[in-house]
C-alpha cells in the first residue's frame, strides 16, 4: 500500500489549522501545521513527500510571497490556496504564480478532501518519476539515451534496472534498427560490473577462423589483443548476431559458459538481429545455449509500438541535426504528425534516425515536406502508412504533448512564455503538462 502523502497546513489562525488538519487526517492524511510562512520553509524543500495548503492573507509573509518561494525551490510542488470573500482576483494571480488550485472560506470540506486527493496523486506521480529519473541516470549518462515516456520503454528501463543488477547471461533480441546494442551497454552501465571490460564482437563481421581466435584464441604473437573471452574477464563480453555462431563455435561457447560456473567470471551478452521472416533466435541456436542465454531476456520493442514517443524522439533528433547543421530544426504540423505516428517503421529507431536528417536538410534548403521521407522504398513508391490505425484522441493528445514539450524547451521552462504563445490559461497549461508527465525542472 502506497505511503499517505503529508499535507502542510499553513495559517496564522490556531482554529483553522486545527480543523482543516483534524478533518485531513480523519481522510488518512499525514498532516503537520505551521503557524507561519517562516515556519514552513525551514521544513518544505524541494522533495517534500507531499503538498501545501496555506492561508493567502498571512502576517508576515503572505500567502502570495509564500508561494512564489515554494515555486522557486521546487516548481511542481502542489499548494492550494484558501482566500477569504473578495480574495478571487489574488487567487486568479496565484494559479498565474503556480498554485494548484484554490479554496474560497467559507469551503466545504469535502471540496477541501477532493483537491488534497487531487493534489496528492500529481505530487505521488512527480516524485515517482523523479526518483526512477535518478536511479536511472545514477552513475552513467547511458540510460538517458533510452528516450520515451510510453509503457513499453518504461518496461524496459525495469527490465534493464532488474537485469543489471542481476549476473547471468543475457539474449537480448528484436527487429533490426531498435537499439539492442546501446541496452547491452546500459546492462553493462547500471550492474555491479560497470566499472570493468565492456567487449563488443560482431559474430558477423569474422569468417569463422577469424570469429575463432577472436573469441576464443590462441592470438598470434603479433596480435595485441587478447582472445575475447579473456578480454573481457570480469566484466561483460557483448556478441552481436549471435546467430551467426556455427554450430562448432556455439558448442565451444557453450563449453567455456559451462566451465565458469555461477556467478560467471565473464558475463555474456548475445544481441540476435535475425532479419529471416518466421525465425528467431531460438531457431537458429542449438537448443541448451539458447536456454542458457535466454534465462535472462529483454525482446526490444518495435517503435511502431511506442505511440508518441515517436515524435518526442523525432523533435530530439531534428533539433540535434539542426544543430549539427547550423539551422532551424522543421516544425511539424498535426497532419505531419499522423503521418509520423502512422508509418510503419521497418527500420525502426534507426530508420527515423535517416528521416529525421534528411527533414532537417529539406527544411534547411526550404523544399520538401516530411510526407515524401516517409515513402516506401519499393519501385511503386506508394505512401507508407501502418495497417494498425489509431484513435484520434490519440494523434490529438500525441501532437498536443509535443507541442507543449517543444515549446517548453524552446522558451527553457518559462510558463508565462509557452501560455502566450499557445494561448493556454496557466491552471490548462498545468492540467496538460501534469497529463503528459512534463514537469518544468525538465526545460530550465
Amino acid at each position: 500500500m502506497a505511503q499517505a502523502m503529508k499535507i502542510a497546513i499553513v495559517d496564522d489562525e490556531q482554529d483553522m489549522r486545527q480543523s482543516i488538519s483534524q478533518w485531513l487526517a480523519l481522510s488518512g492524511y499525514d498532516t503537520e501545521t505551521f503557524s507561519s510562512a517562516e515556519e514552513a520553509l525551514k521544513v518544505l524543500g524541494p522533495d517534500y513527500p507531499g503538498i501545501v495548503i496555506s492561508d493567502i492573507r498571512m502576517p508576515g509573509m503572505d500567502g502570495m510571497q509564500f508561494l512564489k518561494k515554494l515555486m522557486g525551490s521546487d516548481s511542481t510542488l502542489p499548494v492550494i490556496m484558501i482566500t477569504g470573500h473578495g480574495d478571487v482576483p489574488m487567487a486568479v494571480e496565484a494559479m498565474r504564480v503556480g498554485a494548484f488550485d484554490f479554496l474560497e472560506k467559507p469551503f466545504n470540506p469535502d471540496r477541501m478532501s477532493e483537491l488534497a486527493k487531487r493534489a496528492s496523486n500529481h505530487r505521488r506521480l512527480t516524485l515517482d518519476n523523479r526518483a526512477l529519473r535518478r536511479e536511472l541516470s545514477g552513475g552513467t549518462q547511458i540510460m538517458n539515451k533510452l528516450i520515451g515516456a510510453s509503457p513499453v520503454m518504461e518496461r524496459l528501463r525495469e527490465d534493464i534496472l532488474d537485469l543489471g543488477q542481476a549476473d547471468g547471461h543475457v539474449l537480448i533480441d528484436g527487429e533490426t534498427g531498435t537499439g539492442k546494442t546501446l541496452v547491452a551497454h546500459a546492462l553493462h552501465a547500471v550492474g555491479s560490473r560497470a566499472g570493468k571490460k565492456f567487449v563488443l564482437v560482431s559474430c558477423a563481421a569474422l569468417e569463422e577462423d577469424a570469429l575463432s581466435k577472436r573469441l576464443f584464441g590462441p592470438m598470434m604473437p603479433e596480435d595485441a589483443q587478447l582472445p575475447a573471452i579473456e578480454e573481457a574477464r570480469g566484466g561483460t563480453l557483448v556478441l552481436e548476431d549471435i546467430e551467426s555462431l556455427s554450430d562448432t563455435l556455439q558448442a565451444r561457447l557453450l563449453n567455456v559458459m559451462n566451465e565458469q560456473g555461477t556467478p560467471a567470471e565473464t558475463r555474456i551478452v548475445a544481441i540476435s538481429n535475425l532479419q529471416e521472416a518466421g525465425k528467431t533466435s531460438e531457431d537458429v541456436l542449438r537448443p541448451d545455449l539458447f536456454y542458457r542465454l535466454a534465462a535472462l531476456r529483454i525482446t526490444m520493442p518495435p517503435l511502431r509500438q511506442r505511440g508518441e514517443d515517436i515524435l518526442t524522439l523525432f523533435t530530439r533528433l531534428s533539433e540535434q541535426f539542426a544543430d549539427e547543421y547550423g539551422c532551424d530544426a522543421p516544425q511539424v504540423s498535426a497532419q505531419e504528425a499522423a503521418q509520423l505516428l502512422q508509418a510503419p517503421w521497418p527500420g525502426n529507431v534507426r530508420q527515423l534516425i535517416n528521416v529525421a536528417e534528411r527533414a532537417v536538410l529539406q527544411s534547411r534548403r526550404g523544399s520538401g515536406t516530411i510526407a515524401s521521407l516517409l515513402m516506401s522504398d519499393h519501385e511503386e513508391m506508394q505512401p507508407v502508412v501502418t495497417t494498425e490505425g489509431k484513435p484520434l484522441k490519440e494523434y490529438v493528445e500525441a501532437f498536443e504533448r509535443m507541442l507543449i514539450d517543444n515549446t517548453m524547451r524552446r522558451h527553457k521552462g518559462s510558463i508565462a512564455a509557452v501560455m502566450d504563445e499557445l494561448c493556454l490559461p496557466r491552471r490548462t497549461l498545468n492540467e496538460k503538462m501534469a497529463k503528459y508527465g512534463l514537469q518544468r525542472a525538465d526545460y530550465l
